[in-house]
């Protein structure tokens, strides 16, 4: 559900109608799967490396481990960054979609309530975090499967009054609007879209049985995203025109313009608009609990790796590192803060520097795999060993580390063939950062890459000593049944 919840946002319930819009139906439905794909090998990836080594650092240690320790230093700030910057963001959208219901508070009210509780729920515990996000991730997969289902009976003539559903997909309707450059430009938003399935890895060093759990969150989570995404987008296609102006409109403060609400006042549903709106904001809240959990333990995992001061790598009675939780808070107030100041420039630019932030740690994932798996065979393992086998490897990180590289150069590709050059520092100034940090740290502590020989495949001994008592227990159990 985390990893469900993490890729189902506003991506989806608002801006996929602008990717509509853009591409045509055909266009974002390729766009969608490409990049659901892309997505499929990383977490493959990912679910390989953690299911052998669940830890809260995540890849950031994986980083550490299997590439050098200025990568997995880099990989750490900038994945944090990004998300203490995403909380802000989030916050700012949660005072957008208050104003629909009470128009006269102001914004920073709703958002400072909000950081409150976010902060608080964190504070509590892990199981605390991972139930809250349990049910804001539950009302996003209920209000995608009442959007499937309702789409299909429209198609079929049950619900409304749509007379052609593949209207829209026949030859002359510009399925395809503005062709692969189209495509590409929304390729970069799904992208965006798909962030935050990362997550499991990060949840993953809390979890009650991650080998056994992990392989199988991998495994369902894939399909379950593709349905909704997928589906989604074809059921867009089919009822709404992509010439539709309404498709245009892609913001929070925009709910009625939203694709799912429009397909919901179609088939008759009241108060649509209300009740999408509410969904919107419990994605928007599901994302600042995603976003301060991931980065306060990102940042736990780097006090104790000696990445950060060691403060924040202090737990209270109830295994909450607190230092680490308000810290990450107090920067999404300030990143909050610099919205409400003059016409918002600063914190235009604090999220043009974490927009590269997400498809970076991507790119991680998909070195980190390709290392891990050359080292686990050159120190004698066999892969039958793992918990979990990446089934596509070497192919898999090879080719996720093509599209990110892809995704990456061709943020704002029109802007940099303008000649513009205040738009192509704004949209890549998170890729010199994120070098500037690995090269600084490298000349500084005079690090290396990591030998194959010397990686640390060695994982938490508790989690080995789990192992362990499972493997017996089911050996005595397959003995009494013989």
């Amino acid at each position: 559900m985390i990893a469900i919840g993490g890729s189902i946002g506003t991506g989806l319930f608002v801006a996929s109608g602008g990717t509509i819009a853009q591409a045509g139906p055909g266009g974002a439905l390729v766009a969608y799967a490409a990049v659901g794909l892309m997505v499929y090998l990383l977490m493959q990836s990912l679910g390989e490396m953690t299911a052998k080594i669940p830890v809260a650092g995540s890849f950031q240690t994986y980083a550490t481990r299997f590439v050098s320790p200025s990568f997995g230093f880099a990989i750490g700030w900038n994945y944090w960054f990004n998300w203490a910057i995403t909380v802000a963001a989030e916050l700012v959208a949660a005072g957008i979609v208050m104003s629909f219901w009470l128009p006269d508070v102001p914004g920073w009210v709703w958002a400072g309530g909000f950081l409150f509780v976010l902060t608080a729920l964190n504070a509590l515990s892990a199981k605390a975090f991972g139930e809250g996000e349990f049910w804001l991730a539950l009302i996003k997969v209920v209000t995608v499967i009442a959007f499937l289902v309702a789409g299909v009976l429209m198609i079929f003539g049950i619900l409304g009054d749509h007379t052609d559903p593949l209207a829209n997909w026949r030859e002359g309707q510009d399925v395809f609007h503005g062709g692969w450059i189209s495509i590409m430009a929304v390729f970069m938003i799904a992208g965006f879209s798909f962030q935050g399935t990362e997550l499991v890895g990060v949840a993953a060093g809390e979890a009650k049985d991650p080998r056994r759990e992990i392989p199988k969150a991998i495994r369902n989570v894939f399909w379950r995203i593709m349905l909704f995404y997928i589906g989604a987008i074809f059921i867009i296609g089919c009822l709404i025109p992509f010439a539709d102006p309404s498709l245009l409109s892609s913001g929070e403060a925009d709910v009625a313009s939203s694709p799912f609400t429009m397909v919901f006042e179609r088939a008759g549903i009241a108060f649509a608009a209300a009740a999408m709106n509410a969904v919107i904001l419990t994605a928007i809240l599901s994302a600042g609990n995603s976003g301060l959990y991931a980065s306060t333990r990102m940042l736990y995992a780097m006090a104790h790796d000696g990445k950060a001061p060691k403060i924040f790598g202090r737990t209270n009675s109830r295994g909450v590192p607190m230092a680490a939780l308000f810290a990450t808070a107090g920067v999404g107030l300030f990143g909050f803060l610099t919205a409400l100041v003059g016409q918002g420039a600063a914190y235009a630019w604090l999220l043009n520097v974490s927009g590269l932030c997400g498809f970076i740690v991507w790119v991680g994932i998909a070195v980190s795999h390709y290392r891990f798996r050359r080292g686990y065979l050159a120190q004698g393992y066999a892969v039958s060993d793992l918990p979990y086998r990446a089934p596509f490897f070497p192919l898999g990180p090879l080719l996720a580390f093509v599209m990110l590289i892809a995704v990456i150069a061709g943020q704002n590709y029109e802007a940099v063939l303008a000649g513009r050059g205040l738009e192509v520092l704004s949209a890549y100034i998170g890729l010199p950062l994120f070098l500037g940090l690995w090269l600084i740290h490298r000349l500084v502590t005079k690090s290396r890459v990591v030998p194959l020989m010397e990686m640390d495949l060695s994982a938490p001994e508790d989690i080995e000593e789990s192992a362990k008592v499972r493997s017996a227990r089911t050996r005595a159990g397959n003995s009494a049944i013989r």
